[in-house]
């Protein structure tokens, strides 16, 4: 695995003289009150609003007040979808919303303001695209935005949006999450509708959402997965404490957040990561071949991209029912692990988001995602929550729930925020300027 460098991390390095916020002070608490908003939510995006490039394309669909982006491998009717990549210049417009597009759209509460810019194809992790355009991370400019969704993360971190969509296949939400300091959630595999999305078939990527503050969160999937129903916790809620490898101190550093904050854990074993990474990079290869072969001559692909589809094709049947064996077993020990804790917890990245001078090599970030990648193998809803960390890097905790407990999860994740908070040890360096 590549090393980035950067400093080891200490809680007693972080910003525990931050004053924490009641989530219901927040952007949703605002709208409540302040029916009238105007400004970017009501006039749509101009250049000069989008000063960190997240949107390929802004538009100004639907009523609502709250800003939403959607990431350029969904559908909008009368709207190319691009994917990022400049094989698709000339596609013809979409002919309908996805599923998801229509659904908000439906949801007065809510107005798009533009197709956010991704990794090509979805098929990368650094979020960089030098034909149709990087996004900078609002935070940390000389650092990776991450990918693939990387136009959606940076849409909310700047404040451009207060919800973006995006697609998590191999982590691709909670990645750029973890990298722009914001929440991504992913849900349970296949509890949002994936129509209208590309590619067309996996099984693996989930429809995701990044926002500042978990009732947005739980306001989107209200609007966008049917049946959920935002819960309440009837206790303090208790961790499992997941302790992978890590590089310079970011497992103990969340495990001393979590003690500081006063939630209760236990440390819980769950076997099987590095194998159900490995299943994972199997499987989305041959899903990703298989839809991408068409186009791996074409002289407009990205060489990343180019480069990571030919290994892909060298994959067999065989390599892939081994994936699919591993994907059961990895499902049954994540379930095992559950057992008698509300959620499991454990880093997003292994390392901080590398600088933009260290993310040449594509194939050298693939392992940055050997922590998120895993629970698409097994479908678990997983979220990336930002940690205020030391010396100002990007650190992010990712809890994950049991298949179906969204809401569950949800509600856990708006109690680890409040307690982070209140000791300090949440959000990123606009979190002071926000509250």
């Amino acid at each position: 695995m590549a090393r980035f460098a950067y400093t080891t991390l200490r809680v007693s390095d972080s910003a525990a003289s931050a004053d924490a916020v009641p989530e219901d002070q927040g952007i949703m608490g605002r709208v409540e009150q302040e029916s009238g908003m105007q400004g970017d939510a009501a006039a749509g995006v101009t250049t000069e609003a989008d000063r960190f490039g997240a949107l390929v394309r802004p538009c100004d669909l639907g009523k609502g007040t709250l800003r939403v982006a959607i990431k350029d491998c969904i559908d909008i009717a009368g709207w190319q979808t691009r994917q990022g990549s400049a094989v698709l210049a000339d596609v013809p417009p979409a002919i309908a919303n996805a599923e998801v597009v229509t659904c908000i759209l439906s949801d007065p509460r809510w107005r798009i303001i533009g197709k956010a810019r991704m990794h090509e194809f979805a098929y990368g992790v650094s979020g960089l695209n030098p034909a149709c355009g990087t996004p900078i991370n609002p935070f940390w400019p000389d650092r990776i935005p991450g990918g693939s969704s990387s136009g959606s993360a940076v849409a909310v971190a700047s404040g451009l949006a207060d919800v973006a969509i995006g697609t998590d296949t191999g982590g691709s939400v909670r990645m750029p999450a973890a990298c722009c300091g914001v929440i991504g959630f992913k849900p349970t595999f296949g509890l949002v509708s994936r129509r209208g999305a590309h590619p067309a078939k996996s099984s693996l990527d989930c429809i995701g959402i990044f926002a500042r503050e978990m009732g947005l969160v739980e306001a989107m999937m209200e609007t966008i997965a049917p049946g959920f129903v935002p819960a309440t916790l009837s206790r303090s809620p208790t961790l499992g404490l997941v302790t992978p490898g890590t590089s310079n101190g970011i497992a103990g550093y969340l495990a001393a957040a979590i003690a500081g904050a006063g939630i209760a854990n236990r440390s819980t074993a769950l076997d099987g990561m590095e194998a159900a990474f490995a299943a994972g990079m199997t499987i989305i290869g041959r899903e990703t071949w298989a839809a991408l072969a068409p186009f791996v001559s074409h002289p407009g692909m990205g060489d990343d991209v180019r480069t990571r589809l030919m290994r892909a094709s060298a994959l067999t049947d065989e390599d892939l029912g081994a994936a699919e064996d591993v994907r059961a077993a990895f499902r049954d020990g994540v379930d095992a692990a559950l057992e008698g804790v509300d959620a499991l917890v454990l880093p997003t990245l292994p390392v901080v988001p590398p600088l933009l001078s260290e993310a040449e090599d594509a194939a050298a970030l693939l392992p940055l995602t050997r922590l998120v990648r895993p629970f698409n193998l097994s479908g678990h809803p997983a979220i990336a929550l930002p940690l205020r960390a030391a010396h100002g890097v990007p650190v992010s905790l990712q809890l994950v729930g049991r298949h179906g407990g969204d809401a569950a999860l949800c509600a856990v994740a708006a109690y680890v925020i409040q307690r982070l908070g209140a000791a300090g040890l949440y959000g990123n360096p606009g979190t002071d300027r926000e509250n």
